[in-house]
């Protein structure tokens, strides 16, 4: 009898999905996985730099992810339907320390942040052999296409994606978008490119697009070595070309050394005058709970890195707060990890890196650009007990430019907890 309450939310889905005339089969249901995520998020920007428009970005906030992800109807040709419901609620904020990225602002006082937002995203699939489509909201996560999810929301998109597995250790995945919800805010917009981070040099002649065509083709050979391309294209902005190679070679005594190779060439699609070549390394050396990295990072090309506005790029020395991907910028990082597991404490981990820019062409007659980051998380997942999956994470970053960009001071405190409905 104590199981009942648990069962009522699938007893009232399979109801929904009757009178919506969806086969409401086993498979449907007992595949089906929904999942409550809490996160409360404290962010703190203190701007150094003299004449800074703002001496800090500071807010609260608390963020509701619900997600849900059903099974596939019987039959060769199987039906499903996932969602995810997002709402930001404000516990702190003033005009004068807005724009943290956590919350929406209001449209008619921009500088004030909105007292909640909210978006509800819903995703029809299908399924044949090893293939799914999906249509509706997507998160593609793909080396032209890296959504981003450093702040209270996710950021989404609308379109369609079709995931192939069919041959062994070979992964398809090609497919359009037309629109972008960003991190902090409800609305759904045409897509642009980012050009305000760093100095990137970017010109377009169009300020948005609404089509993003990808493709992307990875290949496990074993389970040590990986190699991709991926093709992405913002309709009438810019094509991208990327390649990527991943390898695990493993030594004696638990040592390990991984390398992560990208390259990735970019070009204008017509209205703009995007030109760049991107290659990156990252080599780690780990040993018990340790891992030493070494990275490095060169833009080549008459502009920076071009990728789409708001997400991440999948770049070796794209961190907390820069990418490091402005016009012939050379980049260098440094990087220590230690899993406290190792020493019998699962569940805490610590990172520290540094990274260092230089070569930045700000102009003609301007003095060469100059970087550097420093990033350190501590990071601690409740491994048992009631408080089960209770997450507390501090991340503190330091970033000092010379001739442009921001100098600033970062702590970002985030308490997560994910409760898993059935």
């Amino acid at each position: 009898m104590h199981h009942r309450p648990r069962q009522l939310p699938r007893l009232l889905l399979a109801a929904s999905i009757t009178s919506l005339g969806i086969p409401a089969h086993a498979a449907f249901l007992d595949e089906s996985k929904a999942s409550l995520e809490l996160r409360n998020f404290y962010f703190n920007r203190d701007f150094r730099q003299e004449g800074a428009p703002q001496a800090k970005a500071e807010e609260w906030a608390q963020g509701f992810l619900l997600r849900y992800e059903s099974g596939f109807t019987d039959g060769t040709l199987g039906v499903g339907v996932d969602a995810i419901g997002l709402l930001g609620v404000k516990l702190d904020s003033s005009p004068e320390r807005s724009g943290t990225g956590l919350l929406q602002r209001d449209r008619e006082a921009p500088r004030r942040a909105q007292d909640a937002y909210s978006d509800l995203g819903l995703t029809a699939k299908l399924r044949a052999s090893q293939s799914v489509l999906k249509l509706g909201t997507l998160t593609p996560k793909l080396p032209v296409l890296m959504p981003n999810d450093s702040r209270l929301l996710p950021q989404t998109f609308r379109g369609g994606q079709l995931n192939m597995r069919e041959i062994e250790g070979l992964t398809l995945d090609t497919g359009r978008l037309t629109q972008v919800n960003q991190r902090d805010s409800s609305d759904h917009e045409d897509m642009a490119v980012t050009t305000a981070v760093g100095v990137k040099g970017i010109r377009t002649r169009h300020a948005t697009s609404d089509a993003f065509d990808f493709a992307s083709l990875t290949y496990a050979w074993n389970g040590n070595l990986s190699t991709g391309y991926s093709y992405g294209a913002l309709d009438n902005i810019y094509r991208q070309h990327y390649v990527t190679l991943n390898h695990v070679l493993a030594l004696d005594g638990g040592q390990s050394l991984k390398s992560d190779i990208r390259f990735a060439r970019s070009t204008s699609d017509g209205g703009s005058n995007v030109d760049n070549r991107a290659l990156g390394a990252l080599f780690t050396y780990g040993i018990g709970g340790h891992a030493v990295g070494v990275g490095y990072q060169r833009m080549s090309g008459d502009t920076g890195f071009a990728y789409i506005n708001g997400a991440d790029a999948y770049l070796v020395n794209f961190v907390q707060i820069g990418d490091f991907a402005s016009k012939d910028e050379a980049s260098w990082q440094a990087r220590y990890d230690f899993n406290f597991a190792a020493v019998g404490v699962p569940g805490l981990t610590f990172m520290t890196r540094y990274l260092s820019g230089d070569g930045i062409d700000l102009g003609a007659g301007k003095p060469e650009g100059r970087e550097w980051e420093r990033d350190t998380d501590i990071a601690y997942v409740v491994q048992e007990g009631p408080l089960k999956n209770l997450g507390v994470k501090w991340r503190n970053a330091t970033v000092r430019s010379t001739h442009f960009g921001n100098d600033l001071d970062e702590n970002r405190l985030i308490l997560s907890y994910s409760i898993a409905l059935w």
